[in-house]
């Protein structure tokens, strides 16, 4: 038995790096948000044992390095389920791209393990699994926004942004993230962007003015953040948010509020064809742009569908590899995942 799933993609609504914790890794805070753009996995389970990865993709790893490898592993561990499991990746999406894809090709893969086994691990237990193989990989067992913190692995879902118009801009550039981490820890102790870190769980609320986030203490803190965060980053269904001039532009409030990646401090210099792909970007339109995680994804959000299909034009006459998408609901993002 095959089963297909959608891999859907995210991107990141601002991504803060504290400095290096005691096990190496970094604490982080972030909105997670799936998006449209998606690879395609499909897992075949056989009699026998083992575990291949076929993948045109040559820069796809075939081996136990592989995100969808090790989460094979550990599900058949935790199922008590044998036989020999055959994952097929249909890449779309880039490699090394700050869009999530091998944390989400693994994920899709053990969604499809248990539809393919029939069975159907606890949800505690796939949240722990998912931990295990990478920071990333919780956000995709919630889908739609998402607050990520500690390493990115400490996942709790927020009230959904309506679904916005996105252009997502992929150099042919790949960034290393540990090189990021690496450079990012060295500007720090040089003194570049020192500070001192907000104490990284989830007990935070949007400060006065929308400026900053700020830790608190009352049981209902998470309920508030997603009440809060939700109303600062998105109005109800309609173009609203991005009418000029708009006092009330809670989008256009990612930029007032100095909302931003923090990867791109370290990732910019490096690669400066990626600042002047942001700029392009809001040269065509988008009312915010970002790069995605450590890169080197960039996207643009837009007014509107047709605004996002025009700056596709605009951008790929200038030489940018584009392509027009959408932001993802939660409801939509498990509507459509097994629906292949």
């Amino acid at each position: 038995m095959t089963v297909s799933v959608r891999s859907f993609a995210k991107i990141n609504l601002g991504l803060r790096i504290s400095s290096a914790r005691s096990d190496g890794f970094h604490d982080l805070l972030t909105v997670y948000q799936t998006i449209g753009l998606h690879d395609v996995i499909r897992v075949n389970v056989r009699r026998g044992a083992g575990i291949e990865i076929r993948c045109e993709d040559p820069r796809v790893p075939r081996d136990e390095s592989n995100t969808c490898f090790r989460i094979v592993e550990r599900a058949m561990a935790a199922l008590q389920a044998k036989g020999r499991i055959i994952i097929e990746i249909e890449k779309r999406l880039p490699v090394q791209g700050g869009l999530g894809g091998a944390s989400a090709n693994a994920i899709a893969t053990l969604l499809a393990l248990e539809r393919a086994l029939r069975k159907t691990l606890p949800a505690p237990e796939r949240l722990r699994i998912a931990a295990e193989v990478g920071s990333d990989l919780p956000l995709f067992l919630v889908g739609g926004t998402v607050l990520g913190v500690e390493r990115g692995e400490q996942v709790y879902p927020l009230r959904d942004l309506p679904s916005t118009a996105c252009v997502v801009v992929t150099p042919e550039v790949g960034v290393s993230t540990p090189k990021a981490f690496a450079e990012w820890d060295r500007l720090c102790g040089a003194g570049a962007h020192a500070r001192e870190a907000v104490p990284l769980n989830p007990g935070y609320e949007l400060g006065a003015g929308h400026r900053q986030l700020t830790a608190r203490n009352p049981s209902d803190r998470m309920n508030e953040l997603s009440r809060e965060l939700s109303a600062w980053l998105s109005e109800p269904h309609s173009s609203a948010p991005f009418r000029r001039g708009q006092a009330g532009n809670h989008l256009l409030g990612l930029v007032r509020a100095g909302i931003t990646n923090d990867f791109e401090q370290v990732v910019f210099p490096e690669h400066p064809e990626l600042r002047e792909g942001k700029h392009a970007l809001k040269r065509a339109g988008a009312k915010y742009a970002s790069m995605s995680g450590s890169g080197s994804t960039l996207y643009g959000l837009f007014e509107s569908k047709a605004a996002a299909v025009r700056a596709v034009v605009r951008l790929r006459k200038q030489g940018w590899a584009a392509q027009a998408t959408a932001t993802v609901t939660r409801q939509q993002y498990w509507r459509r995942i097994f629906d292949c």
